[in-house]
């Protein structure tokens, strides 16, 4: 055995690091960590997760910027989520042809839909670049950074186009930004749904299950990869555009798993922050996490009510209500955590042995060598700003047709109309009505402003608020009915002649986008010197962490870069609840009974009938002989994993992960390996739904499962 084997195995039986915590870059594996994925039940050599022509990384896929995916046929199929395909199947949904409700099952090519702004990315390769940036970037501020590393990337993306012209470079930090690395892509843009089980099983359970276990949602949703008819590479989308042939995808197993079973996931968690700071995750707690909750409140009853009373209106924000209400609950599960394992407090006494350590250096590193004093006071410093920071986002930004458009006018938006007189150019929206609805919309402006002025000091409020005080009594319905009859910003075909400034002011909505961008600007100019001390200590304290333990291998925190992670299947115990490793067929029609009590687990009668069937066929496990609907792994995930493919230790595909569980929201900022689970969607109910329900025999045929 290596040494940095033996090192690990003995780290890991002081309890000090566990094997399958980790989000592991590919290009550098570890070999201590190949060599516990092997030990755990990992078949094949390490050269088939990365950098060989049928490596497994070859087939997982970015999905659209906020997802995972899975390349599974010969002809480009991509399984993701149902919640990471959510926009677009919401997207082509009406009240005549919904979807969402109904579920979608394209028979043929020509039946398949194409779907505006949305891609997949194949990651082509990585390499370490910190040296060239290291010395690019040394004595900078984040600004100069910022610039320098745009401009390295544009130098690299000139070289890596002038050989294939289809590949493009990004340059993102690791380790709190101690290194660099250089990530190629492949981008296909062309990228059209498929199939998608309606809503009520896509997202069951809602917000009643969401983070929570046991869980029978049937979280997956399918697309297709269109290619250049003749290079087989990326193209815009165009009707003569041809499926496209990957040279390998994943092998999809009817096998299932058991206890104990090896377990990997390979995909794009989006953001952790285990390294940051015991005054960090304070700040974390009680002003991020707390002023989301508190606004999200507000505004998911708003969309709710409005989403109740009709169906259009239901369509047109159901995919804005999803995704606010996931870390609406993220937030409130995160602090329960917190609290509850005293997180604060393991992180300060974990930094008063980082203390000790540097202590007893001979010779201070400037990169390791922390002010602890420094760090405590910044975060002290940046409270009150960064909640006001939050509270402008959370109110402000894309809550309300209103605020946005306000705030757009303000931007420098392109100007149409004679260019010979600047007065007779003009602006105006497009018509985009269709997607919101005008009494939530007033109502949700209104409701926005009157939190943000109760939550915030008045030296944060913008100046538009004197005019409420003054003019309206500090009515703000009374003042939200004058901004909708009064501006035009919300009339289609409405035109704003920006150069001729005095047209131009008589609208409210120019005054309000004024007063609150200047509002944004003057909360930015205090927030970002102090988060410029704040980001150099965390940095000098993720490095003096790895010092620390140089002998034991660190991962990176997420940044939506392709990771793997590592473990087994199997289940967790609070007290004497024992949770189990997968759920069956049973469980969703016993929920499927209560839908008169709790909607969320209402779903139509063919579902019922589905799921109570007395014989599953090659769908059911061999070993339960039950129909197996999810399971839980301890794979380290996070946002962003969502749709990542689950492989097992033959590197074939068992379900997709779609969720993290309730007695764990903390594992963003700490990995708990007692309680952390990842919760999947079994590959079989998944072809099971895409058989039984949507008659996808073609599909099937294509995929075919093993």
């Amino acid at each position: 055995m290596k040494k940095s084997t033996l090192v690990l195995a003995g780290l890991l039986a002081m309890g000090t690091a566990h094997a399958d915590e980790g989000m592991w870059t590919l290009y550098n594996l570890p070999d201590a960590v190949y060599e516990q994925m092997v030990n755990y039940g990992f078949e094949l050599p390490c050269d088939m997760l990365y950098n060989s022509p049928n490596a497994i990384s070859n087939y997982v896929v970015n999905f659209s910027g906020f997802c995972s995916g899975v390349v599974v046929s010969p002809d480009g199929l991509v399984f993701t989520n149902h919640h990471c395909g959510f926009g677009a199947i919401n997207a082509h949904s009406t009240v005549e042809h919904d979807y969402m409700r109904d579920g979608f099952c394209a028979k043929s090519f020509s039946e398949e839909l194409p779907n505006e702004n949305m891609f997949v990315s194949f990651m082509r390769g990585q390499q370490d670049i910190t040296a060239r940036v290291s010395s690019l970037i040394a004595g900078k501020s984040m600004a100069e950074q910022e610039q320098i590393i745009d401009s390295l990337t544009n130098v690299m993306n000139d070289s890596i186009k002038a050989i294939d012209k289809t590949l493009h470079i990004e340059i993102d930090p690791f380790y709190e930004g101690n290194k660099y690395y250089a990530t190629t892509y492949q981008e296909f843009r062309d990228l059209r749904l498929v199939f998608t089980v309606p809503k009520s099983m896509g997202k069951f359970g809602g917000d009643t299950d969401n983070w929570m276990w046991p869980r029978q949602t049937c979280d997956f949703s399918v697309f297709r990869i269109y290619a250049d008819p003749k290079t087989n590479g990326p193209a815009e989308y165009s009707k003569d555009n041809v499926p496209y042939h990957p040279e390998h995808w994943a092998p999809v197993s009817l096998q299932g798993y058991k206890d104990k079973d090896f377990a990997m996931t390979i995909g794009y968690p989006g953001s952790t922050s285990r390294y940051l700071s015991s005054y960090g995750i304070q700040q974390r707690r009680d002003v991020e996490n707390t002023s989301r909750v508190q606004t999200r409140d507000i505004k998911l009853a708003i969309m709710k009510k409005y989403m109740d009373a009709d169906e259009a209106t239901r369509i047109q924000y159901e995919d804005g209500y999803a995704s606010s209400a996931n870390y609406w609950k993220n937030s409130m599960g995160m602090n329960k955590c917190i609290d509850s394992i005293g997180l604060i407090r393991q992180k300060a006494e974990y930094e008063a042995k980082i203390k000790h350590w540097l202590s007893n250096q001979k010779v201070k590193n400037p990169a390791t060598n922390v002010d602890f004093a420094a760090l405590e006071r910044y975060y002290k410093e940046s409270g009150p700003v960064m909640n006001a920071l939050q509270y402008w986002q959370e109110s402000f930004w894309k809550t309300s047709e209103f605020f946005t458009r306000a705030i757009q006018m303000n931007l420098g938006a392109p100007l149409q109309g004679d260019e010979t007189n600047p007065k007779k150019q003009y602006f105006e929206f497009a018509d985009n009505s269709s997607e919101w609805n005008y009494a939530l919309d007033k109502e949700m402006t209104a409701a926005m402003m009157k939190n943000y002025a109760k939550m915030m000091p008045a030296e944060y409020h913008p100046d538009f608020f004197q005019t409420v005080n003054k003019k309206f009594g500090g009515d703000f319905d009374k003042y939200t009915d004058y901004l909708y009859k009064k501006s035009k910003v919300l009339t289609k075909g409405a035109k704003f002649f920006s150069k001729d400034t005095k047209k131009f002011m008589k609208d409210p909505a120019v005054q309000v986008g004024l007063d609150l961008y200047a509002t944004y600007g003057k909360i930015l100019e205090k927030v970002a010197p102090v988060t410029e001390k704040i980001q150099a200590e965390e940095k000098k304290l993720c490095e003096a962490k790895i010092q620390m333990e140089m002998d034991m291998p660190h991962y990176s925190d997420a940044n939506f870069t392709m990771r793997l992670s590592y473990g087994q299947v199997g289940g967790y115990m609070i007290g004497a609840f024992n949770s189990g490793y997968y759920t069956t067929a049973e469980s969703i029609v016993e929920k499927f009974k209560q839908s008169d009590k709790i909607p969320d687990y209402k779903a139509e009668p063919i579902m019922t009938e589905l799921l109570s069937a007395k014989d599953y066929g090659k769908y059911s496990d061999k070993k339960s002989n039950k129909m197996q609907l999810c399971f839980l792994t301890n794979n380290d995930i996070t946002g962003g994993n969502s749709g990542s493919p689950m492989f097992n230790g033959k590197g074939q595909l068992i379900g997709l992960a779609f969720d993290g569980n309730w007695d764990s929201l903390s594992s963003d900022i700490n990995f708990d390996r007692n309680l952390a689970r990842c919760i999947g969607v079994d590959i079989r109910f998944v072809l099971y739904m895409m058989d039984k329900w949507g008659h996808a025999d073609r599909l099937i045929k294509e995929i075919n499962p093993q």
